[in-house]
């Protein structure tokens, strides 16, 4: 809304002078600081107001004064309230506000040095409206005010256009971060599981079938985190059982991205090297996330059975055949000899003393722990071959998710500099 003041109650202003007041911008209406964010950047002359009472408030020398702070030429500064100071302390009160302007990066000489007003008394008012006028005479604000853009554009185009050209994405910068992704994902943890739970399966198939029953008491360590998935679960959709990142692995994954952004903004300026930092942490909310699905859509095939399981499998039933044979046997001849009927004795085997019943039993027993024994064995080399087969799986699901989240935005980035880099040649030609 414009008002015109008329009558012997209008001050004497120069013409073309229009002063725009604007909402305090600490005030409990955010509509309010909206609109002197958006005026402040238009006038051409800032008369910050501010009282004893908050004149070092940190939001208006952080979120205004200080970005500001390039246009000091057309910056004023007044201490209002002045009557409610006494007069010995104004000056001290002046001395404390210029600087914290120094602090803001104003300069105070000219028109930006704080003047102490009391709108009650009229100390200082003439003296601000001489200031008023002098820049409303001179018509200076406003060229100085675009001056003052202009510099601060050139400065930061400047700035954004200094010599040298970022390092880029190599492949061992890929490496360093899907090495630090899979820290943090604990794919090292993920893999020995995959190593138990085959070492699990395979004892199951091929040991002692006396003792086989007792495997079933032993949970398998990928169903317990939820990976053990059959071929009817979606893998996009499926969640793993893994606990929640940690701090270590946070910081893991944290340094890992602020490493790959550093190696690829090596050389860049400094405001280049700022926006691909950004771009490195575009998801870095999402990236958890992103991680346990990587580790969801990992095909572990933990209950894919070995041909050598097939053939321990038919030594153990045979041994079993053999052992319960000759302990039947055994009981027959036992139970004959208790009710005293005769029976021949059993056969033996030439140059052995042991009888055939007897030999079973034994082979059994011995065919039987030597075919366990030989299972653990042939488990353990397969679980170590199972963990690396599941670890490049894992390396390659990570890093597909990494270069999603990470590698991807950077690329883009790149490709802006890119662009920029090309439009100053042509505008240098």
């Amino acid at each position: 809304m414009r008002e015109r003041l008329t009558g012997p109650a209008a001050p004497e202003r120069p013409g073309g002078l229009i002063l725009l007041d604007l909402p305090d911008f600490d005030s409990v209406s955010l509509h309010h600081r909206t609109i002197v964010q958006r005026l402040v950047g238009m006038v051409d002359v800032v008369v910050w107001v501010v009282d004893p009472q908050k004149y070092a408030d940190a939001l208006i020398h952080q979120e205004f004064i200080a970005p500001l702070a390039r246009h000091g030429a057309v910056t004023m500064v007044v201490l209002n309230q002045a009557d409610r100071l006494p007069a010995a302390e104004v000056p001290a009160v002046l001395r404390s506000l210029e600087d914290l302007l120094v602090q803001d990066g104003l300069p105070v000489t000219g028109l930006s040095r704080p003047v102490a007003v009391s709108a009650a008394t009229g100390q200082g008012v003439e003296d601000l409206r001489a200031r008023i006028r002098e820049v409303a005479d001179t018509r200076a604000a406003a060229s100085a005010r675009l001056d003052a853009d202009v510099d601060d554009a050139a400065a930061g185009l400047a700035e954004a256009s200094g010599e040298g050209e970022p390092a880029g994405i190599t492949p061992e910068a890929e490496d360093r971060l899907t090495d630090g992704l899979e820290r943090a994902a604990n794919t090292a943890g993920i893999a020995r599981a995959a190593g138990r739970s085959y070492t699990l399966h395979a004892t199951a198939h091929t040991g002692w079938i006396a003792t086989r029953w007792l495997q079933r008491f032993r949970t398998d360590p990928l169903r317990r985190l939820n990976l053990d998935r059959g071929e009817t679960v979606n893998p996009e959709v499926n969640r793993t059982s893994l606990p929640p990142m940690g701090p270590a692995q946070r910081a893991a994954a944290d340094a890992a991205v602020r490493t790959f952004a550093h190696d690829a903004a090596a050389g860049a300026p400094e405001p280049w090297t700022r926006s691909l930092r950004q771009a490195a942490r575009t998801h870095e909310q999402h990236l958890p996330d992103e991680l346990d699905q990587a580790v969801a859509r990992t095909d572990f095939r933990a209950r894919r059975r070995s041909w050598w399981w097939l053939v321990l499998d038919a030594l153990q039933w045979l041994a079993m055949a053999a052992l319960v044979a000759g302990l039947l046997w055994l009981l027959g001849l036992f139970l004959l000899e208790w009710f005293q009927v005769p029976v021949p004795p059993p056969p033996v085997v030439e140059g052995l003393p042991l009888p055939v019943p007897t030999l079973l039993v034994l082979a059994g027993v011995v065919t039987g722990l030597f075919t366990a024994l030989t299972g653990r064995v042939l488990a353990g080399l397969g679980a170590r071959l199972r963990e690396r087969a599941v670890r490049r799986r894992l390396r390659a699901s990570v890093a597909d998710a990494g270069r999603r989240t990470v590698v991807e935005p950077v690329e883009d980035e790149l490709a802006a500099h890119g662009a920029f880099r090309e439009a100053l040649g042509v505008l240098g030609r």
